[in-house]
């Protein structure tokens, strides 16, 4: 299909709901994901915003409030003014009068933004809306219905986890990811943020690849110019971003930033038991939904470590933006506005050698496709060993159906990383250790992922695989 020049990706997304458009059924097509994603203005744009209806919920006004303003989006589009409806029943029940009142059009699109805020307390809105799609919607095959919303618990529990009347009602689930390292160059490009791509990455460190953060860099200011402004400027826009984000997105807030804010603590992740030690708070039905949907807000990522069982799973903070904010600015009380600045190099760099493993985390598939490998099936996972006489970790290892493992490092520096002898019998020690122990008979392999290259000397045919920022930036 063509696809849309002013939406930079998402085109699996877009392919969807280009066949929900041309199916001949209805469609019942929910989009969700973290606040700031581009949830809106995807179904804006591919629709060209020509919708038959739109409203939008409104975060925390009343019942009434959200009923008066629905009221007035129908008469809009409808030319009629009704009576505010007493309920969410009437309310549905008016919608379908003037849907049926369209006549003869080859589709009718109806968007509904932020639908988690309709529903208030008390306001019988999802029972309502049941009502509304099994009763009738969901025989008229020109009608595509879409909804939006960022509160997950609601989206994923009350919507597609329904177990009344909506179970399995909603057709085409659609959840969205933050950019890539590619789509984020493609989008800073389209508002003119001319950038080297290392530029471009360390901006992917901060941000992640949430456009509304990007869609804030100015142009004529340069990277650290911009996150002084965004974070430690007098009216930051992004210092109080963090406990809106959350209020937003989940309804019990506080678990999730704790169990976030547990997780900053140990870079590497916890396990569910550690998590819970750590926490001091009860294992149960709670916890699992919260990382659940933390995972699928793409703020922790889900991992094993190799050789172990799915008990022993890893959680690990993977947000970008999170990290950075924990980092450096939830305890920040000074009054530099150039605080990145003007921040002594050595933290700058701590903190960047453990984001730019993130980011080769997050960018797998990229690797994969790089390596050779991605139509060979293959596990992602981690390691770690700890005895009197050694200890070892590996943050990234991809175990190949080809019999093959790539144990890789990643390495994030301003130039070429320059292998050195006493480093490469370290790698080469470490390796040994991982065969002895784990008892693999796979080939093992050293695989380096640098950010600027690896520099080409003596050492460097030590390397069975070598990738770069470039090998991160493929589509």
């Amino acid at each position: 299909m063509a696809y849309h020049k002013s939406i930079i990706g998402r085109r699996h997304e877009q392919d969807i709901l280009a066949k929900c458009v041309t199916s001949d059924k209805a469609e019942f097509i929910a989009v969700y994901g973290r606040r700031r994603i581009g949830k809106t203005f995807l179904v804006k744009q591919f629709f060209s915003e020509t919708f038959d209806f739109y409203a939008t919920g409104v975060y925390r006004v009343t019942r009434s409030e959200q009923l008066k303003l629905w009221q007035e989006q129908l008469a809009r589009y409808s030319g009629i003014k009704r009576t505010k409806p007493k309920d969410w029943y009437e309310a549905f029940n008016q919608l379908r009068d003037y849907i049926e009142s369209l006549g003869e059009k080859d589709r009718i699109v109806i968007f509904i933004d932020e639908l988690p805020w309709l529903d208030t307390p008390k306001s019988g809105f999802i029972r309502a809306l049941e009502l509304f799609w099994n009763s009738w919607a969901a025989e008229q095959r020109r009608l595509k219905l879409v909804v939006c919303g960022s509160a997950t618990t609601w989206m994923t529990n009350k919507l597609l986890g329904d177990k009344g009347g909506l179970h399995n009602r909603v057709s085409r689930p659609i959840r969205l990811s933050p950019f890539t390292l590619k789509e984020t160059e493609e989008y800073l490009q389209s508002i003119n943020v001319a950038w080297e791509r290392k530029d471009v990455l360390d901006a992917y460190m901060i941000l992640g690849g949430t456009p509304f953060y990007l869609s804030l860099l100015r142009p004529e200011l340069t990277l650290w110019q911009n996150i002084d402004e965004l974070f430690f400027s007098q009216d930051a826009v992004l210092r109080t971003e963090y406990n809106f984000l959350f209020n937003s997105l989940f309804n019990e807030a506080t678990l999730y930033r704790r169990i976030v804010e547990t997780l900053a603590t140990k870079l590497k992740g916890m396990t569910r038991s550690e998590l819970v030690e750590q926490m001091n708070i009860y294992d149960n039905g709670k916890l699992t939904e919260a990382l659940d949907n933390l995972v699928k807000c793409d703020f922790l990522r889900r991992y094993q470590a190799f050789g172990k069982k799915e008990r022993d799973m890893l959680y690990q903070l993977s947000d970008m933006y999170t990290l950075f904010y924990l980092r450096f600015v939830k305890n920040y009380h000074g009054m530099n506005e150039h605080a990145w600045s003007s921040m002594e190099e050595g933290k700058r760099n701590a903190w960047a050698g453990y984001a730019f493993e993130q980011v080769c985390i997050l960018h797998i598939n990229q690797i994969r496709t790089s390596l050779g490998i991605a139509g060979i099936a293959n596990d992602v996972c981690s390691w770690s060993y700890r005895s009197k006489e050694h200890s070892a970790q590996i943050d990234l290892i991809i175990d190949r159906g080809d019999k093959a493992i790539d144990l890789c490092e990643m390495k994030y520096s301003d130039r070429e990383y320059e292998l050195k002898k006493d480093y490469v019998e370290w790698l080469r020690e470490r390796r040994d250790l991982f065969r002895k122990v784990t008892g693999t008979n796979k080939t093992l392999r050293l695989t380096m992922i640098a950010s600027a290259g690896v520099k080409q000397n003596m050492y460097s045919s030590s390397l069975q695989g070598h990738l770069s920022l470039e090998d991160l930036l493929t589509t």
